[in-house]
């Protein structure tokens, strides 16, 4: 039985047409970084703090950590402006299958509050949809650390990893569930990481999408890794 399921939010539950990385890549480039696309991918599902800080030791400015930073979340509330992001199709679906179970249903991100604020503001979801929220702000450090997945837990009442579910679309994600010890550790190919690099990494299961988890509910009396 699963009493939680901890679920990332770009990519994940979330479609936001990669915005996160553009606005990250611009952010960082605009403060003197010379990364490119496959630099940034790296940090995919990380501590934005932690990405800018990698990604201005690339001949940036490593002291403009803040001012980078403030220029990512302006940059992304543009682009959420400018196209909005959605639920990923099936997820709500999903999280009904997921209630009926018994579970709770907890986001976990590597966004800031406010950014977190700003998305789930966008998609109604800032009332009941669900039982958790834990961004970056919440924890001493983000994935692959546990935290955010063990301050869900703290959050949702669920004192046991056995019974718990974390999914996410990056190889951070699938660490992060792994470290936080996780029963069910899900990867999803919805963010656009190949089925390859997901597999390469410590997972139970690597599925389409969120759509898919009833499927993986159904057969989880035993985890089994697709690796």
């Amino acid at each position: 039985m699963i009493d939680l399921a901890a679920l990332d939010i770009a990519g994940t539950t979330v479609e936001e047409g990669s915005a996160v990385y553009r606005a990250l890549h611009d952010a960082v480039r605009g403060h003197g970084s010379s990364a490119d696309v496959a630099d940034v991918a790296r940090w995919m599902g990380a501590d934005k703090r932690t990405a800018i800080r990698a990604l201005l030791e690339l001949g940036g400015d490593p002291s403009a950590v803040e001012p980078a930073f403030a220029d990512f979340e302006r940059l992304l509330r543009e682009a959420y402006d400018a196209t909005p992001p959605t639920a990923m199709p099936g997820v709500l679906d999903a999280f009904v299958a997921l209630r009926e179970r018994g579970a709770r249903i907890a986001l976990t991100t590597g966004f800031s509050a406010d950014v977190t604020g700003l998305i789930l503001e966008r998609l109604g979801w800032t009332d009941g949809v669900v039982d958790a929220v834990v961004t970056t702000d919440d924890v001493p450090a983000g994935r692959p650390a546990p935290y955010l997945v063990h301050r869900a837990m703290e959050r949702t009442g669920v004192t046991d990893v056995r019974r718990v579910l974390t999914v996410g679309d990056t190889v951070l994600d699938l660490e992060a569930g792994t470290n936080a010890g996780a029963r069910l550790v899900v990867g999803v190919l919805s963010g656009g990481v190949p089925r390859a690099v997901l597999e390469a990494a410590p997972h139970t299961h690597v599925v389409d999408s969120v759509a898919d988890l009833p499927a993986v509910l159904a057969g989880a009396a035993t985890p089994v890794v697709t690796a």
